[in-house]
């Protein structure tokens, strides 16, 4: 047992058809000197100065950990399948860099004053989406995802599939568009400019989403039935409106900006007739459905209008989507996974930019009380009957959230 203070050596001394050199001891002892002195300087250089500053550094450090430097590609977390319900089929590998969550873990970057990291991130998902497109995701070296394999033998807790690669790859989701553009925002934004072979590429993106927002996808949670989910066209809306936005700053082309105004507005309106419950009193997964989704909590950080609607349908999430200080995905799925850490994070800073900071702080309170135990790196899920931890770690998501809920009270704070 390691604990807090208490230093161990284990070294893995590792080749590929080669003769190996074992270093002394303590050369490697001394090498992970200079290793831990290089994390605490990082880490020394975070300007967040809040009363959660140890949380949000162990999840900026945790972000870090996530960047594979040869590429500056973001890997979504560390594993593959480990289990979203032990026993469970949902099991998948995560060792890809998902445009979400690049772009969610740029705008981290930029919030812990990390330029280096977030520079090149921004600069790797450029580079894909000129040579590949707007995917779902890429390998941390930049190509296409492999499909599935299943590997012969059972992982942890002998839950199974054990597989490589990811369906996802395959997928279209709308939300790449409102990821793409409001990394774009968020760079702009940070008094950084974008180059004309940059603009000129994400110009073509905004065109092509305002080509698409009326199609099927397969929405945020990568479902294989596809429907007009609701946060898919609120994602398409984001990306129109940093479009415009973007081009009115000057770091877009405007020859196609009053069109991208036109579909925004579209959108907007169409979400507004069709995704609405009067019954659910919230905007619901999908049109003629009754499920509630609780990735409709970002829908306030996208800066998506009718404010109201968006604070009845966070009473709704917490109504029918929370259990204790967790929160599902979306309905009917408690038999099939746990609660979505990162959700719960979301609907808090939700809370908070609709102006109910005290809620907003309760929820963050409750959640790293609940998640207190580790050494600070969080997982994807979380059992709510006994708080066991669940699905890939570290999950770069959840760690998103995090930073993203403490830099929102600190600005609510000062305001």
């Amino acid at each position: 047992m390691v604990r807090e203070g208490d230093r161990r050596i284990l070294a893995l001394v590792v080749g590929q058809n080669e003769p190996l050199v074992v270093p002394p001891i303590e050369d490697i002892d001394a090498r992970i000197d200079i290793s831990d002195h290089a994390w605490r300087f990082w880490a020394s250089a975070i300007t967040y100065q809040g009363p959660y500053r140890k949380g949000f550094v162990r999840s900026a450090l945790a972000l870090k950990l996530l960047l594979f430097s040869p590429s500056g590609a973001i890997a979504a977390a560390a594993t593959t399948s480990l289990p979203e319900k032990i026993g469970g089929p949902k099991n998948y590998d995560y060792r890809f860099a998902w445009v979400r969550d690049a772009g969610y873990t740029i705008k981290a970057f930029l919030a812990v004053n990390a330029q280096a990291e977030a520079q090149a991130a921004f600069t790797w998902l450029l580079k894909r989406l000129q040579e590949h497109g707007p995917l779902v995701c890429y390998t941390l070296s930049g190509q296409k995802v492999s499909n599935v394999q299943e590997a012969g033998w059972s992982g942890y807790k002998n839950s199974r599939p054990v597989v490589t690669g990811n369906l996802a790859s395959g997928q279209h989701q709308h939300g790449i568009y409102g990821d793409i553009f409001g990394t774009a925002w968020r760079f702009v934004e940070a008094d950084n400019i974008l180059d004309s072979s940059s603009a000129e590429l994400l110009s073509h993106i905004a065109d092509e989403c305002a080509d698409n927002w009326r199609q099927k996808d397969a929405g945020i949670w990568e479902l294989e039935d596809e429907q007009h989910y609701t946060f898919s066209k609120i994602s398409c809306w984001q990306a129109l409106a940093r479009a415009v936005e973007l081009a009115d700053k000057g770091q877009l082309p405007t020859t196609c900006r009053d069109r991208w105004m036109r579909e925004r507005d579209r959108i907007a309106a169409w979400i507004d007739e069709h995704c609405w419950s009067d019954e659910k009193q919230a905007y619901v997964m999908y049109p003629g459905s009754e499920k509630l989704d609780a990735a409709m909590a970002l829908a306030t950080r996208f800066r998506f209008t009718n404010e109201e609607r968006l604070r009845q349908t966070l009473i709704s999430l917490d109504r029918e989507l929370k259990v204790g200080p967790y929160h599902y995905r979306y309905s009917d799925v408690s038999n099939e996974e746990g609660c979505f850490l990162a959700c719960s994070f979301w609907i808090a800073e939700a809370w908070a930019l609709l102006g109910d900071v005290h809620k907003a702080q309760t929820s963050l309170e409750e959640l790293t009380h609940a998640l207190q135990g580790g050494v600070g790196v969080w997982t994807e899920m979380a059992d709510p009957s006994n708080g066991s931890w669940l699905g890939n770690m570290p999950q770069g998501l959840t760690h998103l959230a995090h930073i993203t809920l403490l830099e929102t009270l600190i600005l609510k704070q000062k305001t």
